[in-house]
């Protein structure tokens, strides 16, 4: 008896809308998810440090505590660091309300001296109020507060699979010797998602050293908070660098005048050109596997749904959704080819040729 397989646009619409309730109940449990998921980030990321204490025989409490400390540090450090960011824009921003005022009376002026609009340009100053510039820096310091309502949680979601990371490694150990597809899987993934904040970071402090020595020598103020700003933009992909570059350039306008704000552009574009562009992909190579396309689609999807952190993590989401979903399945490799823009190497059975030659 023939069962009659559903046709392949219903699979199609029915998969759409899987997926849709699925992003949509992450986004009502984003608080939870959100901190899930850097725990697990930050738990690879150090998960060599657990294998080469355990190659040396180390107590299993060591190989637990030591790379617990060491993303302890890492995230107290960061949260502190954006913590000191988010006051010190908060007595910033206050002090540059009235030159803000004054560039915009000198723009208008200019604008109407060539025969602009004046009532289009006072709609258009209108709506470049002032007080938005304190509104952004009393949101960053609301962001701030709520990263440390949730750092108990991340703190205790690290620890907790830190406990469970050695017995998890000799479970997916004996699984890749079966050759189990979903361990396999989960095993590129980690390996690609370390290399990826591996290779990520070491750019992203050169390329936040370069920022902050260029602003220093210009004399834009705060240096070292925009080269933070650097290093954790450079984490989101695509729009990192115009996160980046925004707010120093605005700085350096309100401080010294357009040749200084043209000075800071031209010091990121070159930077961001060298590093980014140029050296990052040879390094990198295809740790990521995703397409352009798709790595856009991701920071949209994931900002989405996670706000902020889903943006600085939505290579390691891709990753993981892409490994549980795609690298799992031999049958979607053409899906997993897709997705990453390589065409699968197309493989010529064995014994077509003798049938061939014997017909």
């Amino acid at each position: 008896m023939n069962q009659q397989s559903a046709p392949r646009a219903l699979i199609i619409l029915v998969g759409i809308a899987g997926a849709l309730i699925v992003l949509f109940g992450l986004r009502e449990v984003s608080s939870v998810v959100g901190p899930l998921v850097l725990a697990l980030v930050l738990v690879i990321a150090v998960a060599p440090v657990r294998s080469w204490l355990a190659r040396r025989g180390a107590s299993v409490w060591l190989q637990v505590a030591v790379p617990f400390l060491i993303m302890l540090l890492v995230l107290l450090g960061m949260a502190g660091v954006l913590t000191m960011a988010a006051v010190q824009l908060g007595e910033l921003a206050p002090a540059y309300t009235r030159r803000f005022e004054e560039l915009l009376t000198d723009a208008r002026a200019f604008a109407i001296a060539r025969g602009i609009s004046g009532e289009q340009l006072d709609r258009a100053i209108d709506s470049f109020d002032p007080a938005r510039v304190i509104g952004i820096a009393q949101s960053l310091l609301g962001g701030v507060i709520g990263v440390f309502s949730a750092l108990f949680l991340i703190v205790v979601l690290m620890l907790a699979m830190c406990l469970d990371a050695p017995i998890t490694a000799r479970v997916l150990d004996s699984g890749e010797g079966r050759k189990v597809a979903l361990v396999e899987a989960l095993g590129r993934f980690a390996r690609k998602t370390r290399r990826y904040l591996i290779v990520s970071t070491v750019f992203g402090l050169i390329n936040a050293i370069l920022d902050v020595i260029a602003l220093y020598l210009i004399g834009v103020p705060l240096p070292l908070l925009w080269g933070v700003l650097a290093l954790i933009a450079n984490y989101i992909p695509n729009i990192g660098f115009v996160i980046a570059l925004v707010p120093p350039a605005t700085l350096a306008l309100l401080d010294a005048g357009v040749r200084e704000m043209l000075l800071v552009v031209a010091a990121y574009v070159v930077f961001n050109v060298v590093t980014q562009s140029l050296l990052l992909p040879k390094f990198l190579g295809d740790a990521v596997g995703l397409s352009t396309t798709m790595t856009f689609l991701s920071l949209i999807i994931w900002a989405f749904v996670l706000g902020p952190l889903g943006a600085i993590l939505a290579i390691p989401l891709s990753l993981l959704a892409k490994a549980l979903l795609i690298d799992s399945d031999p049958a979607a490799a053409w899906a997993g080819a897709l997705i990453s823009n390589r065409p699968p190497a197309v493989t010529r059975p064995t014994g077509s040729k003798s049938r061939r030659s014997g017909a």
